[in-house]
């Protein structure tokens, strides 16, 4: 039996250049890997059978849940598996839940089948199942290009103490890109270069950081709601906030334990909000978490920076 953690992410900025050829939006973005995570256990069965169960009834088990449909990529020949799937992470969220679990079922039953995948194989299947799939094969912080499959690891960010507030509503992806307008989208001219604000982000008062997220306008828009919780969390002393990704979630990053903790008292009152204490986790602490299934990512990264090309 293998237990792994699968950890969310939010987006330190998030531009959406318009559509491609292939009807695909050109996205820029800078991901981060953080603390609020899942649960996922896999135990070996003598028959063929995939089996996911999951303590949230409202989510899926069947063949449209990313984790049956990456175990069913990596089977080929492989006898079955019973999976089970501790859910934190919010569905809908703009977490990468479940894009999360799906990487982090490709690096468990490479390794509990004895597949011997390496990292651009798994990186190649990650991608097929989708956009977001192939960060959680590497975590820590993260640029990611194209469609968000291209990715380059870059230095991670010191440690940052957040509080993540998921509304009690829902936005789904594909939703929040039909609300996308013309002026809600950043021009490519405009666009910055990814590593020289990151380093800003790194270095910089978090004031200051370049936190943006194009999906801010329209998400806002559709539910209010999710624009409060922001707020909310600027006024509980959050020195900067932002949307997590494409979904309802929002991230406030905070100075110091002290300043959370206090921030959590202030927001708890609020009824029907989700609120999760969490800190952002580096690619090191991300890769050994994975255990032994993370080996064939730790062998190909420790060494290079480079383009993943997923």
């Amino acid at each position: 039996m293998l237990k792994l953690h699968s950890f969310a992410k939010i987006n330190w900025t998030l531009q959406i250049f318009g559509k491609r050829p292939d009807g695909y939006h050109e996205v820029a973005t800078l991901l981060q890997s953080i603390s609020l995570c899942d649960e996922l256990t896999f135990a070996p069965r003598q028959d063929f059978q995939i089996s996911l169960t999951c303590n949230d009834p409202d989510i899926p088990v069947g063949e449209s849940n990313l984790v049956v449909r990456a175990a069913r990529v990596m089977q080929e020949c492989a006898r079955g598996v019973d999976i089970r799937l501790n859910k934190v992470i919010p569905a809908k969220g703009g977490l990468g839940g479940g894009s999360s679990n799906a990487a982090v079922t490709l690096l468990a039953l490479n390794h509990l089948w004895s597949k011997g995948l390496d990292t651009t194989d798994l990186l190649s299947i990650a991608a097929g199942l989708g956009a977001d799939v192939p960060f959680f094969l590497m975590g820590g912080s993260v640029e990611g290009i194209g469609t968000g499959t291209d990715l380059r690891s870059v230095d991670d960010v010191p440690q940052k103490h957040l509080i993540v507030i998921t509304p009690n509503v829902t936005v789904a992806t594909a939703d929040a890109y039909a609300a996308l307008k013309r002026g809600s989208l950043t021009t490519p001219d405009s666009a910055s270069i990814l590593s020289s604000s990151f380093s800003q982000v790194v270095s910089g008062d978090c004031v200051q950081w370049p936190l943006h997220n194009d999906f801010e306008v329209v998400i806002f828009e559709i539910e209010p709601e999710i624009r409060r919780a922001k707020v909310a969390l600027l006024d509980a002393g959050a020195r900067g906030a932002l949307l997590a990704g494409s979904g309802s979630s929002v991230f406030g990053i905070f100075d110091d334990e002290a300043a959370r903790d206090r921030a959590l008292g202030q927001l708890r009152s609020e009824a029907g909000w989700r609120i999760f204490s969490c800190q952002t986790v580096s690619r090191a602490e991300y890769l050994r978490a994975m255990g032994p299934s993370g080996f064939p990512l730790l062998r190909s990264l420790k060494n290079r920076q480079s383009d993943t090309g997923a």
